[in-house]
């Protein structure tokens, strides 16, 4: 089916969607897999920020960072007398740019194979069934229209992104050259993401975190591996602590921040990466127009979370634009792409469930989790039991010599609740742990079937073997 096959009269369409980005490509995908015509309006290019500014040239980049963390793993712990050097930047993100634009180019075969009527530009609200176009006109929309206009990084006032001396994560990868000095603004996953890639490359690195503790919605477990790893390799670590002010120098910038001691200390570096949260854009969107509004935080809250529908019949919201419990992160994205598609097609669809999310920070250590935390969980009156184990206590995580712990927080005789790991290559164990949740197991469940040896995974199955009592190498 190519594009002209499903063009309608007059610009009508069954699905309208605003935003190509991994919330909105995913439901037009599937939509028009269901039979329905689907016009996708994107200002930009279709992928969003996932593919062209974040997920994609991030984890690029730090696949890179491990190959030069390998070099020096191999010299100081195996005996490999191998030496960095020096990283050709240029070569590097012409790579990096390769495996962006091969993604980009395969997420617009896969639309115009499906048959979704894709048109470039800003798009705009003029009613409860109705979208204008900049430059293509008006649209209507049979059986609804689908918001899915993402978020831009949270900015701090006087303190405004140059690209180059202040940065944040949309552009932090595509400022000139490797700086030999960073400040970190932000702990939470993409700060200590920036942060090890930085310090990998060989900067000096300071990250500030506002809060008590890195990654501080994971569990405590899991920011304290974490942040215990990040010191080992040279990261400096405030948490805590604010940044009180900055000013932009000819060679860098200087911070002064205040620490947990109540300390005032100052901080000078080539580059200040701001990486304080996101918020939703909605900005051009025309929501007045359908009856809709955004609430106190500029999220579209839906009236309906089962279909993701808002109190405007007929218009749903997927991705950065709605609020918690939504995640903010691209495969949440693409399930609830997958709900909003599937309910108007009106074919049953399962809510999203955010409890099995799984949760990933792709710096060195990684973590990986899924479900409550142990404090989520005892605020909730549940009676809990937890078993926790460190990688290093299985063959195969003394092998990679990073550290790094399973836990796992379970109802006492009861199913599983949260499963949470820090270590090298956490991010490829998740999806065991996401079933597990899903599911509903218990400990006995997941003993009852076999991990490799050796393997880290190994160390998943030990922490349930003895949850369901009956321990092996942990006793």
């Amino acid at each position: 089916m190519n594009n002209s096959d499903v063009k309608t009269a007059n610009g009508v369409f069954d699905v309208i969607v605003i935003g190509g980005g991994t919330g909105g490509y995913s439901t037009a995908l599937r939509a028009a897999a269901l039979g329905l015509s689907v016009l996708l309006a994107e200002r930009d290019k279709v992928g969003g920020t996932c593919l062209h500014r974040g997920c994609i040239p991030s984890k690029a980049m730090l696949h890179a960072a491990e190959l030069v963390d390998g070099i020096a793993e191999a010299r100081e712990r195996w005996g490999v007398k191998a030496t960095l050097d020096s990283v050709d930047w240029p070569a590097l993100v012409a790579t990096r740019d390769d495996i962006v634009s091969r993604n980009h180019k395969g997420v617009e075969g896969h639309l115009s194979h499906a048959g979704v009527e894709v048109v470039r530009g800003s798009a705009q609200l003029t009613g409860p069934r109705t979208v204008r176009v900049a430059g293509h006109g008006e649209f209507t929309a049979r059986r609804g229209i689908v918001l899915a206009t993402g978020s831009r990084p949270r900015t701090l006032p006087g303190l405004e992104p140059d690209g180059h001396r202040v940065v944040t994560s949309d552009d932090a990868l595509f400022a000139p050259g490797l700086p030999a000095s960073v400040l970190v603004l932000g702990g939470g996953a993409i700060g200590v993401e920036y942060a090890s890639f930085h310090r990998s490359m060989g900067a000096e690195v300071t990250l500030v975190e506002a809060a008590e503790r890195l990654v501080p919605l994971e569990d405590l477990e899991v920011s304290r591996h974490l942040t215990r790893g990040l010191k080992k390799r040279g990261i400096q670590v405030w948490t805590g602590s604010r940044m009180l002010e900055a000013e932009v120098l000819e060679n860098g910038v200087r911070a002064t921040v205040r620490t947990s001691r109540g300390e005032t200390r100052t901080v000078g570096a080539e580059r200040l990466l701001v990486a304080v949260g996101r918020v939703p854009v909605t900005d051009g969107l025309g929501l007045a127009a359908a009856g809709l509004a955004t609430d106190e935080r500029g999220f579209v809250a839906p009236a309906n979370w089962s279909r993701l529908e808002t109190s405007v019949p007929g218009i749903h919201v997927v991705g950065d634009l709605l609020p918690p419990p939504s995640l903010g992160l691209a495969h949440a994205s693409f399930a609830e792409g997958l709900l909003v598609a599937e309910t108007l097609a009106q074919v049953p669809s399962p809510p999203v469930d955010y409890a099995a999310v799984p949760r990933v920070t792709y710096s060195s250590p990684q973590t990986a989790a899924v479900g409550l935390s142990e404090a989520e969980a005892r605020a909730r009156d549940l009676d809990v039991v937890v078993n926790t184990m460190p990688l290093t206590a299985v063959a195969k995580g003394m092998v990679h010599g990073q550290g790094g712990v399973v836990k796992v927080v379970a109802e006492r005789e009861g199913r599983v609740l949260g499963v949470h790991l820090v270590g090298p290559n956490v991010s490829e164990m998740i999806a065991e742990s996401q079933l597990i949740v899903g599911w509903d197991a218990e400990p006995a469940d997941v003993a009852h079937h076999i991990h490799a040896h050796p393997t880290l995974s190994e160390a998943v199955g030990e922490t349930f073997l003895t949850l369901a009592g009956r321990g092996l190498h942990q006793q």
